[in-house]
């Protein structure tokens, strides 16, 4: 991917020397998310629809229901996604400076399906691995049923932009005497103790797999 706006619509205007159109730092902002947002037309009125997401190579898949309406309109058309990690609140010495730490991505184009059983089924393993590493290759893999009413959809990352921030307060030099604490609270999503399914106990279980405990 080139280190410059693909198309207009993908150019950043407001503050755009945080700016970046490079893979490295497309891939970054995808890897690190579960859920992404997508916009999309359908019916005369604008939806945007959480929905959990993964990447590989250069597309990001997401999957649903079969005759499920999102599913449907991003096949119809083209759509907008959205994915944002907030990493911290930076407070100024005056409201004006205050700010926000964070990563983000909007990516611009129309969804393909993934119809071949094997890939769909590759697709879905990806997915799963993406939740917990390693963690395809352990449990039951999909029936042939179950992987016919999965829709697996995947969009090419060719018109995409990411915009980050990751740097202190930026007072105005007149604001730096007033007394109050300035500074940065940083903010990370972070792994609580596993809970156990409630029938854990009347079935014979393996070791938790160490990628699942706290703080993995």
């Amino acid at each position: 991917m080139p280190c410059t706006a693909p198309s207009p619509r993908s150019t950043i205007k407001r503050k755009s020397q945080r700016a970046h159109y490079d893979s490295a730092s497309l891939h970054a902002v995808l890897d690190a998310a579960f859920v992404c947002h997508v916009a999309f037309a359908d019916a005369g009125s604008i939806h945007t629809i959480p929905t959990a997401c993964w990447r590989q190579g250069e597309h990001l898949y997401i999957h649903g229901a079969h005759r499920g309406r999102m599913m449907e309109a991003l096949l119809a058309g083209e759509c907008c996604v959205s994915i944002t990690h907030l990493d911290g609140l930076v407070l100024a010495r005056s409201a004006f400076h205050h700010s926000m730490n964070y990563r983000s991505a909007v990516l611009y184009g129309r969804f393909e399906p993934v119809d071949d059983p094997s890939a769909k089924a590759a697709s879905l393993a990806a997915f799963v691995d993406h939740v917990s590493p390693g963690r395809s290759t352990q449990v039951r893999a999909p029936t042939p049923a179950e992987l016919a009413g999965t829709v697996v959809l995947r969009m090419v990352l060719t018109e995409a932009a990411v915009k980050i921030r990751n740097w202190g307060v930026e007072d105005a030099p007149d604001d730096l005497g007033h007394p109050v604490w300035a500074g940065v609270i940083p903010l990370a999503l972070t792994a609580c103790a596993p809970e156990p399914d409630t029938l854990c106990g009347a079935h014979p279980q393996p070791a938790l797999p160490a990628g699942l405990k706290a703080g993995a």
